[in-house]
């Protein structure tokens, strides 16, 4: 520990620089994948009415527990179903994944789709499942 600290103070410009890409690739990466919704702000929204639950999980991890009124559409399937979903251009989607790490990539394509209105849910069904809310299954 000793060392450490000796090196910081001898090349305290190369731990500056070092700092300051490690918080601007955090930053950009926590950007790239669009805006996320908790697990609460995402029921809001369907119990109003006012967002449709797209999950992009694989159809067995879909049949062990979904959230209610949401669509299957796997990940690698999402470009060419992606017109199921032109019927919701006018809410917002929550796409939903596994645990929150595929979901960005999700969001990209349906952007790329045109639809402006997507976010993605934090931390994916495994948070909705430890946030103890419900989840229904076939």
């Amino acid at each position: 520990m000793d060392r450490l600290f000796e090196f910081v103070v001898n090349h305290y410009i190369l731990v500056s620089l070092f700092v300051a890409f490690l918080v601007a690739i955090l930053f950009l990466e926590s950007r790239r994948g669009g805006a996320k919704i908790s697990a609460q702000g995402a029921v809001n929204l369907i119990n109003k009415d006012e967002a449709i639950v797209v999950d992009i999980r694989d159809r067995k991890e879909f049949g062990e527990g979904r959230i209610t009124g949401s669509i299957n559409i796997p990940l690698n399937s999402l470009k060419s179903r992606v017109a199921e979903l032109n019927k919701f251009k006018d809410k917002q989607i929550i796409v939903a994944d596994k645990m929150g790490q595929h979901s960005a990539m999700a969001v990209k394509q349906l952007n790329a789709e045109g639809f402006s209105n997507v976010v993605r849910l934090n931390g994916g069904v495994s948070d909705w499942r430890a946030s103890n809310l419900p989840l229904v299954k076939k």
